[in-house]
């Protein structure tokens, strides 16, 4: 998988779905090349997190960093992300992936939105479980989510 651009909570949707879809065929080598991301957030961190350690519940498998420059390798290394993935400068190139590119048409705005909130949810708590000590960095992050998760009202 190769990331254009942003790594962020816009996108971590669908590398969460892809990589989902992915291991229930049977696939259990990930790759995601860096070489064009300009920046991720922690939701984007979190959900690779979260599918290294799916690989590792199911006792097979790893995720691969590959192009990954100084100022990436310092974000997933100062969250211990590195214990948990490989991480390279260099390496082969990662297949192209048309899945991460396709939006999902379906669903209302207010459905998308509770949607992403649970994503972001689950990435940082997956942050948290690959280094403890990443629950005081994201202690707030995931009071705040929880609390926009319980308290939203639907739409009438």
């Amino acid at each position: 998988m190769k990331v254009e651009g942003k790594g962020s909570f816009l996108n971590s949707g669908n590398l969460k779905e892809f990589t989902r879809e992915m291991v229930n065929r049977g696939y259990r080598e990930f790759v995601i090349d860096l070489e064009n991301c300009a920046m991720m957030d922690s939701t984007f961190m979190g959900t690779m997190a979260g599918v290294a350690l799916r690989l590792k519940e199911l006792g097979h498998g790893h995720l691969h960093v590959v192009h990954c420059g100084e100022r990436s390798r310092n974000l997933l290394s100062g969250l211990g992300l590195d214990q948990i993935f490989d991480i390279h400068a260099n390496g082969s190139p990662a297949p192209q992936c048309e899945l991460l590119q396709r939006e999902s048409a379906n669903g209302s705005s207010e459905e998308k939105k509770k949607q992403t909130a649970e994503e972001m949810l689950h990435a940082h708590e997956a942050l948290c479980q690959a280094a403890p000590q990443n629950f005081s960095r994201f202690k707030d992050v995931l009071d705040y989510l929880k609390q926009d998760l319980h308290h939203e009202t639907p739409s009438n």
